[in-house]
Order: C-alpha cells, then sequence, then structure tokens
C-alpha cells in the first residue's frame, strides 16, 4: 500500500513514453541479434559488428531522426560498410524482412502502468512527451489505450534542454512544480534538469546504448525509482 505521507499534490507529471510506458527497445534489440546472426561476418565477432552499428547509428540519428525506417537505413549501412559495396535487392528485402516485427508488434504495456497512471491522473496534471518519428509514435501511443489519461501528448523529433523549456512555456509550466520521468538518463534526466525540471529516473535493463550517459549521484532533484508503480509512493 502506498505511504500517503510521501505524496506530493499538484505537481505536473511529464512522462516518456518508450521503455517507460511500454516495451521498445527490446525489440530492436532482438532484430539486431537476428542481423548480426544473418550477416556472420568471416572475421569481426558480434560484439566488433555491433560497435560499427553503434557508431552509424548514432551519425543516422543526428541527420535523420529515429525510428523504424532510420533504424532499417542503419542496418543496410552497416551491411555495406562491412561487404564494401551496395546492398542488394535481395539483401535489402532480408534486411525488411527481420525488422517486420517491430511495425506488427503489440504494444506491451510496463506492469502497473495503467493502474498507476489511474491513479496518478486523479492528483496532478499528465503531459507526455515522446520522440522519433510521428507515425510510429503515434501508431504505439493509439494502441497502448493510454492516451486519456494526459491533457497533452507531443511527439519530438529530440528531447534536448530547449525541448523542455519550449514544453514549460508552451503549458505555463513552473519547472519547480514538474517532473520529467523516464528511463533514459541522455534524453529524459539531464536535459530535463538543465531546464530546471526535477526528474524521476526509472532504469530499463534494455535501454538503448545511444541514451546511456552518467548521472550525478548527488543531484537531489532526480529521484530514483525501481519499478513504475513506486510513483505511487511519492506523488
Amino acid at each position: 500500500m502506498a505511504d500517503t505521507t510521501r505524496r506530493r499534490g499538484g505537481q505536473v507529471l511529464v512522462f516518456d513514453a518508450d521503455d517507460t510506458l511500454w516495451e521498445n527497445n527490446i525489440l530492436f534489440e532482438r532484430v539486431i541479434d537476428d542481423f548480426l546472426e544473418w550477416l556472420d561476418h568471416p572475421t569481426l565477432d558480434r560484439a566488433e559488428t555491433r560497435a560499427i552499428l553503434d557508431d552509424i547509428e548514432r551519425a543516422n540519428t543526428v541527420a535523420h531522426g529515429y525510428g523504424s525506417k532510420v533504424f532499417l537505413r542503419s542496418l543496410a549501412e552497416c551491411l555495406e560498410r562491412l561487404r564494401q559495396r551496395p546492398a542488394t535487392e535481395t539483401e535489402r528485402r532480408e534486411i525488411e524482412g527481420l525488422a517486420a516485427a517491430l511495425a506488427d508488434h503489440r504494444v506491451e504495456l510496463m506492469p502497473g502502468v495503467a493502474e498507476a497512471l489511474d491513479d496518478l491522473a486523479g492528483r496532478h496534471e499528465l503531459l507526455l512527451l515522446t520522440k522519433g518519428e510521428p507515425e510510429d509514435q503515434q501508431r504505439k501511443l493509439d494502441a497502448s489505450g493510454l492516451l486519456h489519461h494526459f491533457r497533452a501528448a507531443h511527439i519530438v523529433p529530440e528531447k534536448d534542454v530547449d525541448t523542455y523549456r519550449w514544453l514549460t512555456r508552451e503549458h505555463d509550466i513552473d519547472p519547480a512544480v514538474a517532473w520529467m520521468i523516464g528511463n533514459s538518463p541522455k534524453s529524459d534526466i539531464l536535459p530535463a534538469r538543465a531546464a530546471g525540471m526535477n526528474a524521476v529516473f526509472i532504469p530499463n535493463d534494455n535501454t538503448w546504448v545511444l541514451e546511456h550517459a552518467e548521472l550525478d549521484p548527488a543531484d537531489r532533484g532526480v529521484l530514483r525509482l525501481s519499478a513504475f508503480p513506486e510513483l505511487l509512493l511519492h506523488f
């Protein structure tokens, strides 16, 4: 049972979506595992090949953003770099086949998310902030059945400090009573703190490697939880 003496009322809670409300990156990791097995490079091991793919993804997210289409582009470029030639049409179809599950997979909510949001929405203003390709993200949002909990949901190309400053202006939010809740140090925690917001870090073992970053353990503006339902102990 939640310790209601520790709850704060009347806060603005801003939620990340992927890997906070539902599983996401684990689906990409499964495709990458299949891709590496199919590629079967003759001289590089899986870790070395994965490092090359990570570098390509890092560059492509800067140039082209996020989402399944950019991910497919990265897989094709990885193949081309390692085989030192353009991908054939057959190889591109093979890559598309490996990644088909990304579009077809149903949204799997994290344990306790729906129940916790039901409770939190009765005491706080809830917003949603997610980054990625709009069509991909909207499909997941619609399938989640969670949108009715949020006063507004925003899909943005990147979540940096300017994004959080825009969000507080857009909704006339006092950052001191706003909390960004997510699994990504790089996109959810550090830029929100830089914009003057508080943050709740809920780690996910499957967080994308490009979203990793070091957090200051002494930062009292960051609440660290182990699971989503623990929010009810604090809010």
